[in-house]
């Protein structure tokens, strides 16, 4: 990769997990009201044909990862966890009145803060707790993310008892200096313990995630971290980049100097030795920083045309509705975006005046369906078209204009109604879908509000 490539395009971006992103949503155009009006109409057209599907935040953990921008609350007081599973339960069950009908849920995920946090008959209570107002879809996909470092095998077992089939674990890098600067230290030992545990389980995917450009990161530690993570061999990867926002209260980013960080030609080494290396264990890329073996679900999934992305990230199957659960969560209607209030003593608040703990969230316009569709197209199989008249809208010339230096720079293909991103490209699809983003485009912002996109 071209260094000259690397400081053109490495500029602030969104990662596209939804469009309009988060600090573009119109909450001036949005209401409680029409939440739950886009909620049911979104489950009258979906619930039969596919199901639902629901993330479950849970935000404590013991102690503070700087790589992690999540919203999360830092105790090792475990009294926490009975509270928290009964307000969840609580919202889900003034979800249920208001959808007037049993949900089939498709997906669930439980993610953080620290899932594995709360005890085994906690989250068993959870799950049991959201089934007693709904039923199972036939082909579920019930997934989690645990620490090596507190993932018991009662845990794994009782997930597993429960339905669920995939695990994540967060490894990010095997050196123990880096461990150290992002306060996350684990020995390889307990990943290895918690991954064979799962596969002898009987887990069908089980996931790694690896961050590179972490403060002190050197070439050598991302070797060495590949190189262990391949005799583990996981069903896929999340393979991405750290983003370095220390401007945001309370992820402990100002605990290292910017000088700490490897930047530009460097970062990019980083992951393309990362990235060759997976290639060479049989690793294949899908969409955004994401690899899996040709055996897992992602795989197919990204080669049949059915990958998905939302705010859980890369799905092997899509649902219309998704409802978010728990502090902080985002709910996606399709038609509408909802976030739950983030302070978590609000959140019990308002959950005792028997209302949806929704503070913000944003009412999606035709045009922003569209783009939606296009930013999908781009994020989950490389390529995007216009043929359709339903896909055209009237910037589009203004786009293809934009994009000309990216074809003329080898990132991406211009045909007649449709663009191919290119090899080369898929490190830079983020910027190919900034062309696109057409809130971001008519309202620069005046500070930084996203992660460098290389």
């Amino acid at each position: 990769m071209k260094n000259s490539l690397i400081q053109k395009y490495n500029v602030p971006g969104p990662r596209y997990t939804s469009y309009p992103t988060v600090p573009y949503w119109d909450e001036a155009d949005f209401s409680y009201e029409i939440w739950t009006e886009t909620l049911k109409k979104s489950f009258i057209q979906s619930n039969g044909p596919e199901g639902i599907s629901l993330y479950i935040h849970l935000p404590f953990c013991e102690s503070l990862c700087t790589f992690c921008g999540c919203n999360k609350r830092i105790t090792k007081n475990h009294s926490v966890e009975n509270p928290y599973i009964e307000a969840v339960l609580k919202e889900w069950t003034i979800y249920c009145k208001i959808l007037g009908e049993k949900p089939t849920i498709k997906e669930i995920h439980l993610g953080g803060g620290t899932p594995t946090f709360f005890s085994p008959k906690n989250l068993e209570d959870l799950i049991n707790g959201i089934f007693t107002s709904a039923k199972k879809a036939k082909n579920h996909e019930f997934s989690f993310e645990g620490h090596p470092n507190n993932t018991s095998h009662e845990h794994l077992q009782k997930l597993y008892d429960l339905g669920f089939r995939r695990v994540s674990y967060g490894v990010q890098d095997y050196s123990a200096k880096v461990q150290k600067a992002i306060h996350r230290e684990q020995p390889f030992h307990n990943v290895a313990k918690v991954t064979l545990w799962a596969r002898e389980i009987g887990y069908t995917s089980i996931g790694h995630d690896i961050i590179f450009g972490l403060p002190f990161q050197e070439l050598e530690d991302i070797v060495d971290t590949i190189e262990k993570t391949k005799s583990l061999q996981p069903d896929r990867l999340a393979f991405y980049s750290y983003a370095h926002v220390p401007w945001i209260k309370g992820n402990g980013q100002r605990g290292f100097k910017d000088e700490d960080i490897p930047k530009d030609d460097k970062k990019r080494m980083l992951y393309e030795t990362g990235k060759k290396l997976l290639f060479e264990n049989g690793y294949h890329e899908i969409g955004m920083d994401h690899f899996a073996l040709k055996t897992d679900s992602l795989y197919d999934a990204f080669e049949n045309g059915n990958l998905h992305r939302n705010f859980m990230g890369y799905s092997s199957s899509k649902t219309q509705l998704m409802i978010g659960l728990g502090v902080s969560s985002i709910s996606d209607s399709w038609y509408s975006f909802a976030q739950n209030v983030k302070n978590l003593e609000d959140y019990y608040q308002i959950l005792e005046w028997d209302k949806l703990p929704v503070y913000r969230g944003h009412l999606l316009t035709n045009e922003d369906l569209i783009i939606r569709k296009h930013i999908l197209n781009l994020m989950c199989q490389f390529v995007t078209s216009w043929e359709n008249k339903e896909t055209y809208f009237e910037e589009i010339p203004e786009v293809l204009i934009q994009l000309k230096e990216m074809e003329n720079d080898g990132l991406l293909i211009i045909n007649k109604d449709s663009i191919q991103v290119t090899d080369a490209g898929k490190p830079y699809v983020r910027n190919i879908c900034m062309a696109f983003d057409l809130r971001l485009k008519r309202k620069t912002p005046d500070t930084q509000l996203f992660s460098m996109t290389i």
